[in-house]
């Protein structure tokens, strides 16, 4: 079944965001979206098991992790990796506890640019290639998707939002054998992988920078 997910939102945990779980739960239902996974800033957030049961979503836990030269979601994993470590040790660490690493807006202009060498080099397993946050949108979605391509690794798309109304804003379409977390999860892993979005726009970018 054709899932869309938004891979990368971060709640009021991270001290950027404005987003709570509720209004992720009404902008993907807004948005006719199958589910969200929560990636906030280097911390690893616990969802209650009834959290999908109530709300009808798949809900997938997940965190960013500020790796030296990018940023590393990662998916899976069950305890929390060390910031400020090097791009591969990064992913060596997600992948030591069998989880899915994924580089979050490798290119984007005034946050992160990586290293041609180092992520050749990373391990990773998918690219984001769709990031509503990341500028000049069309721009970085064109060199990000030739990075994915380069490495033969999936590509997807999540909305990086930390205001409520960009949730959603760039999502991954999955081919997965099931509605659940699970079912995301073992998308990712095979590649099943589409993407979809836009950019935010520059009063949305300028609401992010006064908070």
């Amino acid at each position: 079944m054709m899932l869309r997910i938004d891979l990368h939102i971060h709640t009021f945990h991270s001290s950027d965001s404005h987003v709570t779980i509720e209004d992720a739960f009404r902008r993907c239902r807004e948005l006719g979206l199958d589910g969200f996974a929560i990636t906030n800033h280097d911390s690893l957030v616990e969802l209650p098991h009834s959290t999908a049961d109530t709300s009808g979503l798949v809900i997938i836990s997940g965190m960013e992790i500020t790796a030296k030269g990018g940023h590393v979601i990662a998916f899976d994993i069950a305890e929390e990796i060390e910031a400020k470590l090097g791009l591969a040790e990064t992913v060596e660490r997600i992948h030591e506890q069998g989880g899915i690493a994924i580089i979050a807006h490798p290119y984007s202009v005034l946050r992160t640019w990586v290293n041609d060498k180092e992520i050749e080099e990373a391990g990773l397993d998918c690219v984001e290639v769709a990031n509503a946050y990341q500028f000049p949108y069309a721009y970085t979605l064109a060199k990000n998707v030739r990075l994915a391509e380069r490495l033969g690794l999936p590509k997807t798309g999540g909305s990086d939002a930390h205001i409520p109304r960009t949730v959603g804003r760039a999502y991954t379409i999955l081919e997965a054998e099931e509605r659940s977390v699970q079912g995301v999860l073992g998308a990712l892993r095979k590649g099943d992988t589409q993407y979809e979005g836009r950019g935010i726009s520059l009063a949305e970018r300028l609401k992010l920078v006064r908070g």
